[in-house]
């Protein structure tokens, strides 16, 4: 998405003044990326299509607080980042894992990761055991942490990256990471001794 600033300036004052077409324009242009974060940050489970709703509806009731300051895409980022935390907060997806939780194609991971092994899954089905594993070890932290790790270590963004869509500060960003990386090698840990490994 690489619109110019003219470009949305133009299209958002027509949006503001209640034109249809400028508005479904809105949305066609912004649901790769709110497709592509809600997709993100959701587990498996949630219902994407409502929350996506969810996050135009609050685009739409909340442009005239954007300033312009930040990208619109940014702006729109961070809407669609804060909806999919509110989600996450509100079904309080920090739960324990247990061994027993794990299919075995997942247990089969975890015993790869115990032998210092976790080298690239050598089939499809290992690499949707290996995907499983990683989502239901993600389940197990709280929202923020889980949005920081999703970023910075499954998407490869930048600390920058993450201050830029959260809103949040570089230190606050990197200490969040280190004790979320933290409390996931404690569940591994955790599951490892609960299953003998």
């Amino acid at each position: 998405m690489t619109n110019s600033l003219e470009w949305w300036n133009h299209l958002l004052t027509r949006v503001r003044s209640r034109d249809e077409a400028a508005a479904a324009e809105l949305v066609s242009t912004l649901t790769p990326l709110v497709t592509r974060i809600v997709l993100t940050h959701l587990p498996h489970e949630a219902a994407a299509e409502d929350l996506m709703q969810e996050v135009f509806m609050k685009v739409f009731s909340k442009l005239d607080q954007y300033a312009g300051v930040v990208p619109f895409e940014h702006w729109t980022s961070r809407v669609a980042l804060n909806t999919c935390r509110d989600h996450l907060r509100a079904r309080q997806r920090c739960r324990e894992i247990r061994v027993s939780d794990l299919a075995e194609e997942e247990a089969a991971m975890l015993d790869a990761i115990a032998d210092d092994n976790p080298s690239r899954p050598d089939s499809e089905t290992d690499g949707v055991a290996a995907r499983d594993l990683a989502g239901k070890l993600l389940e197990s932290l709280g929202p923020e942490d889980r949005i920081v790790i999703q970023m910075i270590d499954l998407e490869g963004r930048s600390a920058e990256e993450v201050r830029a869509v959260t809103g949040w500060s570089i230190t606050g960003i990197r200490v969040r990471a280190f004790r979320a990386r933290r409390r996931l090698r404690k569940t591994i840990e955790k599951l490892q001794k609960e299953g003998g490994r």
